[in-house]
């Protein structure tokens, strides 16, 4: 039986880390009964690592995926965005045509109104993968004004995307239900299914050995916007002073000097900091040597719709996560399944209360048991792909009915 060609559409890079650990995982598994037409948005950093290209090409040659990437190209600001979209637009078209493509998988939102565009000149249904409330994200970065013509246009576009989407994919809950709310006759009948960002539990496992030394971890980019750097001195702060034994290791690719200077406090909270990136492979044995991970993001509406993978990883290793509530799912998943301690605040009270909460969370035998439990219930990679895999066979299945009712 021959494979249906489909279209996964991601202004993502297939180099960068989220590409490798939210695009090429699941592409692996759907490669295995779709034949898949991958276009991505390559970094020049990552377009000059020769050796990786090609290795990836490889990869994908391999699965049979055929890789069109493509380079990312960040300015001029308005300019660039929209050329990259007409691009975008001609190389789907191209392969609707070519390689008789019956479902596009458009990656957040620009892909997205691409995959619309192409769906109306085409008939080609699509997917909107919205990853999270991305408008929302920009407007508390200060990147959006609210109410201005552009958020009004994307505001616009999202709607027509929310309405003609075949599927609506969502990593959360919380966003599911403010979509309901903001969006009631688009949403109303469409078919809606919560994803979230999955991991390779095969890679992130627990330590045969826990690690015997008291260091508290940070994973993932710190100075996006998004992250709570204020919160984030105030814990280490706190765990500095209650605990002398204590030390951190922030895991990014982001600038130490710029960290530091945002963390502060004296010399003997800075000497105990270390700062460095990781390549992905490691980012297990970093996690193992470590007793939990601390992640805070802005609240409000612009996190409800996301999903960090951070936790995904974390949770697999067997480790509680210190965060805080208000982004996508993670409180709720914290509380449902004891797996962390949620601070209320970056006052020093406040982190104190947390701090304690989590030395009494770790004395409990059973802690990274169910951790691990909870990761392989919410963020396993295979759970995930027989997710999207039952999304497309529903969407084909549809095309296949339709097709043959106008042939009779």
């Amino acid at each position: 039986m021959s494979k249906s060609n489909t279209i996964y559409l991601t202004r993502n890079g297939l180099l960068e880390p989220l590409g490798q650990s939210q695009v090429i995982t699941y592409l692996r598994g759907l490669s295995k009964t779709y034949s898949i037409t991958l276009i991505s948005y390559e970094k020049d950093d990552d377009w000059a690592d020769k050796a990786r290209m090609a290795q990836q090409r490889a990869e994908c040659e391999a699965l049979g995926i055929r890789w069109l990437p493509q380079r990312f190209v960040r300015s001029p600001k308005y300019i660039a965005p929209a050329l990259s979209m007409m691009r975008m637009l001609w190389l789907v078209l191209r392969e609707i045509q070519g390689q008789k493509v019956k479902l596009i998988h458009a990656r957040a939102l620009i892909p997205a109104t691409v995959a619309w565009l192409a769906g109306r000149i085409t008939k080609v249904p699509f997917i909107y993968d919205m990853r999270t409330l991305w408008p929302e994200e920009l407007i508390a970065i200060g990147k959006l004004k609210r109410g201005s013509g552009l958020h009004k246009t994307m505001v616009s576009v999202e709607r027509a995307c929310l309405r003609d989407a075949s599927t609506v994919i969502s990593l959360t809950h919380a966003a599911v239900d403010y979509l309901d709310q903001t969006f009631p006759k688009e949403m109303a009948g469409q078919q809606v299914t919560v994803i979230p960002t999955c991991a390779d539990l095969d890679r992130f496992q627990p330590s045969a050995q826990p690690s015997e030394r008291h260091v508290y971890g940070c994973l993932g980019t710190i100075l996006s916007g998004w992250f709570r750097t204020d919160w984030l001195a105030s814990f280490l702060k706190v765990a500095a002073q209650r605990d002398p034994n204590a030390c951190f290791e922030l895991t990014t690719r982001d600038d130490p000097d710029q960290i530091r200077k945002a963390i502060g406090g004296g010399p003997d909270l800075q000497r105990r900091i270390s700062i460095s990136p990781s390549p992905s492979d490691a980012v297990p044995r970093v996690l193992h040597g470590q007793l939990a991970s601390v992640m805070f993001f802005i609240e409000g509406l612009s996190k409800i719709g996301s999903s960090p993978t951070r936790m995904a990883e974390i949770l697999g290793c067997g480790l509680p996560v210190v965060a805080n509530d208000g982004v996508g799912d993670v409180a709720r998943i914290v509380r449902k399944y004891n797996v962390g301690v949620l601070a209320a605040g970056p006052a020093p009270k406040q982190m104190e209360a947390a701090w304690d909460a989590l030395q009494e969370l770790m004395r409990d035998p059973d802690l990274a048991l169910r951790c691990r439990n909870a990761a392989e219930q919410i963020y396993s990679l295979e759970v995930g792909t027989m997710a999207f895999a039952h999304v497309y066979d529903g969407i084909l299945q549809d095309v296949v009915a339709t097709n043959f009712r106008k042939g009779h």
